[in-house]
């Protein structure tokens, strides 16, 4: 067994130190009483106040959350399926350009991207607002899903789904009962995963919202542009909340479903 070295050690703390010290600044900051983000004055909760009576934000923050919900639903479904039709499926006509397409928002700029959308949306007409934001947000966070989702089925028993077929099982049925409890913490993986990217997407976002429906990343990039407030210091503050309950709650669900997995494979083990 390796031990931890000095050099190791110093490396992760200075890498955790330059991702979360800013965060924690951000945090204490936020609960400053002076409107100078870098001045403290004293403990205040009095922006949160401020925060809450902002119909801007507010409604910009509603626009964000349904827009990650309904996006990272819809590219956990997609994503899921187009992860079994590439494990599963074998050899077919087409199966490179198929996977070229599903891996391509991969490494395609965020900026053509939400540009090609966009010229998309003009040509057939569609009137930009959350319909066309979750559309956009589909598209680029279902192949994360699609690769977390293979990777979890490469490593899945085929046996199992033989099993349940030869007990008379549909292929649907073995599906359902079968491949999707044990493959489901990757499921919630992804679904995690492409929720965060649509809460935190301001390029693509940028070129497929309007008038309309503005979310949280762009209200905020633009109110920094003229300075940074105490709001927004609460207002991030309250989305890295939420950030970390989503990432507690999944972690849970997750290694419950793992335990869950080992109980039924020890159990299935003695049977037989």
């Amino acid at each position: 067994m390796n031990r931890l070295s000095w050099f190791n050690a110093v490396s992760l703390t200075l890498g955790f130190a330059f991702l979360y010290i800013p965060m924690v600044i951000l945090i204490i900051f936020s609960f400053n009483e002076s409107k100078l983000v870098t001045v403290w004055a004293g403990f205040s909760t009095k922006w949160y106040g401020e925060l809450a009576q902002n119909e801007a934000f507010l409604n910009a923050a509603w626009v964000t959350i349904r827009v990650a919900v309904f996006s990272s639903t819809l590219a956990t479904v997609l994503g899921t399926a187009a992860a079994y039709v590439l494990v599963r499926g074998g050899r077919f006509f087409g199966r490179t350009l198929f996977s070229g397409m599903i891996y391509a928002p991969l490494v395609m700029p965020e900026v053509i991207t939400g540009l090609s959308l966009l010229l998309l949306f003009i040509g057939i007409g569609l009137d930009r607002g959350i319909l066309t934001i979750v559309l956009a947000h589909t598209t680029f966070s279902m192949c994360f899903v699609s690769v977390v989702v293979s990777s979890r089925l490469v490593t899945f028993d085929k046996s199992l789904e033989e099993a349940a077929l030869d007990l008379g099982c549909s292929p649907a049925q073995a599906f359902r009962l079968v491949t999707l409890p044990i493959i489901a913490p990757a499921v919630i993986s992804g679904w995690l995963l492409a929720f965060t990217l649509s809460l935190d997407d301001l390029v693509i976002a940028s070129f497929t919202s309007g008038p309309s429906a503005t979310t949280l990343p762009i209200k905020i990039f633009s109110a920094v542009r003229l300075g940074v407030s105490p709001e927004i210091n609460a207002l991030s503050t309250i989305m890295i909340a939420v950030v970390t309950v989503g990432v507690i709650t999944a972690s849970l669900v997750t290694k419950r479903a793992m335990v869950r997995q080992k109980q039924d494979e020890l159990a299935a083990a003695r049977t037989e």
